[in-house]
């Protein structure tokens, strides 16, 4: 028992930082710089671990046949992206990835064209991949491997509660920035038409207002927004767009805002 919780612990963490790479290299391609794609801090993402070692522990009667394994691949890792999907957005009230624009897509958490590549990457993992990360956990000296595991896990578990905790300020973030146009947008209406000049005054107080936030979010949340630009939330859809736009901004430097206030007052 042991030691199969070793070996799995290990393809899991293995797997995880694989995945987390690949995604890295998609997100590179696709927008031209570095953006860290993993839901967590740390250079892992658990989606791609928990897959493959559930396909490779579930699947290993039927490894020798393609047909199955790559049937068996796809209906799997489909499974464990809609109970991921459907679970984050329960958690957290946000979709961290949305099909909903891909043909025959089953709520926006999967798309029936990425199963089928997930399917076949499964395939050339169980039967290449795979058979040479068993190579490499035997290798290792099982007291050092423990260790190891067990630094890994508990840096693990503590970038999971950081990353919730900074999910919850990020919520809690939307709630004041709904509120805040909620306030603007009754005000704005009060006010009428016909003051032009107390409606640019307000526009100017939301551009500050709207700067100030920027400068007062924190790394890990610009971090969340970056890397999941699809990310919509079920609760506060114009807030959550609103700190998107923000984030994709880089806060003013001193020097800046002293050369901008220079210009102002001349």
């Amino acid at each position: 028992m042991a030691q199969t919780v070793y070996q799995y612990g290990c393809y899991f963490f293995l797997y995880a930082f694989l995945g987390w790479c690949c995604e890295v290299i998609y997100a590179a391609v696709r927008r031209g710089t570095f953006v860290n794609r993993g839901f967590l801090n740390g250079p892992v993402c658990p989606i791609y671990g928990a897959g493959i070692v559930l396909v490779t522990a579930a699947l290993a009667p039927v490894k020798d046949d393609l047909l199955w394994l790559y049937l068996g691949s796809v209906l799997l890792t489909s499974a464990v992206e809609l109970v991921t999907g459907f679970a984050m957005e329960k958690l957290f009230h946000h979709r961290w990835w949305d099909y909903s624009k891909q043909p025959l897509n089953i709520g926006g958490y999967i798309c029936p064209l990425f199963s089928l590549v997930w399917g076949a990457a499964c395939v050339g993992i169980v039967k290449i991949l795979h058979p040479l990360m068993e190579r490499l956990v035997l290798w290792i000296p099982r007291t050092p491997g423990w260790i190891l595991l067990g630094l890994i896990a508990a840096g693990f578990a503590a970038d999971c509660v950081v990353t919730v905790l900074t999910v919850a300020k990020l919520n809690r973030r939307l709630d004041r920035l709904d509120e805040a146009a909620q306030a603007l947008r009754r005000l704005s209406d009060g006010i009428g038409e016909g003051l032009a000049e107390g409606a640019i005054a307000l526009h100017q107080k939301g551009e500050i207002f709207r700067e100030q936030k920027r400068e007062r979010m924190g790394c890990m949340e610009r971090r969340l927004l970056r890397a999941f630009p699809q990310m919509r939330s079920l609760r506060h859809g114009e807030a959550l767009e609103e700190l998107k736009r923000l984030a994709a901004k880089k806060p003013l430097r001193r020097k800046d805002k002293e050369k901008r206030s220079r210009k102002k007052d001349a």
